[in-house]
């Protein structure tokens, strides 16, 4: 395990930096930008999500003794870089959607001012945090429209569960950007602990085969836990199971779990099963590899809950956000004018310039999304238009930092912004397409 967070990177940034500072170009004032060419296959938005990780570990960056000594002795740095590496400290600014905010092909989601040295070893760390939790938070939101929005709008709570789908590390990252994407609750321990994510869990087939009877396990649960528990009844049979659950916790059962089988049928013979029972109010839960299409098939169903594992784990179908960092703006000597930079590349061209992102909305409705490029730092909000970016860091230390709690609402209010066919699971194209301006007051005849 490393002993900082220097070593979470590509080696390639040290190729270049080890350049850049033999050169003295690694003081050279510059700007990155974080940002997607295009949304995954189908989809209308995305939701950025992992800032709030990502900024206390730019904020943390540094190497420790032994790993600079060991990228010496490995060849990777030479004697200059290394004493680089021992002092480094980031000392620059980071501006960036507030995390929960929804973004489009060509947002600038995420800034990173300040030297090329400094600026270029964040690469691989920050598209390792967004890449990561905004392809989870995008796949999460989806879902929860899907489940009808969230348990406060009247929609069917998720539970996360996939801890066991993904690898330790990225299971409480999991949790806590489908959390904040509108997830009721998850699993995992872990982001219970470090997040704030309320946790449940109840029990596996196994607890089930482990007694010599069905109803002995039930016992044994509902003697821990209370009748409220929720009981899983498909073992063996699931309508017998459905029996022995309410006889052995009586009417008041909280909820019974089903994890096989047509989730439809199943539902809507355990409902009336359990009403026949006088068990009224005990709740349906289901599981069983469900994503945002099984979730909306279910929409008419009588069930009250859904625990979702693999696909929001691995972003169903879509683990990764595709998001890159590219240098925008460079000056040519310490100190110097930053002049704009971008590529060319077939399929990969980039606009340059530092960028400032806007934002039009209509009747409480995204309308459009734009940006200016050059320094428009003292231009305001007005009427018509809206900042998108907040400050993050400044000068290397962390001056945003809403609690989970303010993330998961900012993103229930994003996602309310999008019109209907938007927030449909349905695939189409980016609900918008974010153009450059010269100015916020430009019309959208007036672009580049």
């Amino acid at each position: 395990m490393p002993t900082s967070t220097g070593l979470l990177t590509d080696r390639y940034e040290l190729t270049m930096l080890t350049s850049f500072v033999t050169d003295g170009t690694a003081e050279h004032p510059a700007v990155f930008e974080a940002f997607a060419r295009r949304l995954p296959e189908g989809r209308r938005y995305g939701v950025l999500a992992g800032l709030g990780r990502l900024l206390p570990l730019i904020a943390d960056f540094s190497f420790a003794d032994d790993e600079v000594d060991w990228l010496l002795g490995q060849g990777v740095v030479n004697e200059v870089t290394a004493d680089y590496l021992r002092a480094f400290h980031f000392s620059g600014d980071v501006d960036a959607y507030p995390e929960g905010d929804l973004y489009f092909p060509g947002s600038p989601i995420l800034t990173v001012r300040g030297t090329l040295g400094e600026c270029v070893l964040l690469e691989t760390l920050v598209l390792s945090v967004l890449n990561h939790d905004s392809a989870i938070a995008s796949a999460a939101a989806r879902m929860v429209l899907a489940a009808g929005g969230s348990p406060q709008d009247g929609g069917r709570p998720l539970v996360e569960m996939g801890s066991r789908r993904t690898q330790e590390e990225s299971a409480v990252a999991v949790a806590r950007a489908a959390y904040l994407a509108g997830f009721a609750s998850s699993s995992n321990l872990a982001a219970g602990l470090r997040h704030g994510v309320p946790t449940v869990g109840t029990a596996a087939h196994a607890f089930t085969l482990a007694y010599p009877t069905e109803a002995e396990a039930f016992a044994s649960q509902v003697a821990t836990q209370g009748v409220g528990t929720t009981l899983l009844v498909d073992t063996y049979d699931t309508a017998q199971g459905i029996r022995t659950a309410v006889e052995v916790a009586g009417a008041g059962l909280g909820a019974i779990r089903i994890d096989s089988g047509d989730l439809a049928d199943e539902s809507a013979s355990a409902r009336a099963l359990l009403d026949e029972l006088g068990a009224t109010g005990t709740r349906i839960i289901v599981t069983s590899d469900l994503d945002e299409y099984v979730l909306t098939a279910l929409a008419d169903a009588p069930i009250d809950g859904y625990g979702v594992g693999t696909r929001v784990a691995t972003g169903s179908g879509h683990p990764t956000a595709s998001m890159v960092y590219k240098l925008v703006a460079v000056a040519d000597e310490p100190g110097g004018d930053l002049r704009p930079v971008s590529k060319k590349s077939h399929d990969k061209v980039s606009v340059g310039g530092r960028k400032t992102a806007w934002r039009r909305h209509g009747d409480g409705v995204l309308t459009e999304e734009f940006f200016t490029t050059g320094d428009d730092s003292e231009r305001r909000s007005g009427p018509d238009v809206t900042r998108v970016q907040v400050a993050a860091i400044r000068a290397g230390e962390v001056v945003h930092s809403p609690d989970l709690a303010q993330v998961r609402a900012r993103c229930a209010a994003a996602l309310a912004t999008l019109p209907g066919p938007a927030r449909s699971v349905a695939a189409g194209p980016s609900y918008l397409t974010v153009s450059h301006r010269t100015s916020p007051e430009a019309t959208e005849g007036d672009q580049r």
